[in-house]
């Protein structure tokens, strides 16, 4: 799963100066991923 991450280019560098809000775009790329994930399970 954290080798999917890498298609979103905000988390690949990090441009957020702020941690807590990259760590909001971590979240949601988590989510998205999962959510894609699930999606092909059905």
């Amino acid at each position: 799963m954290i080798g999917r991450l890498r298609q979103f280019r905000r988390l690949r560098t990090r441009w957020e100066r702020h941690a807590d809000l990259h760590q909001a775009f971590l979240t949601l790329a988590c989510s998205i991923t999962y959510l894609r994930k699930l999606k092909g399970s059905f």
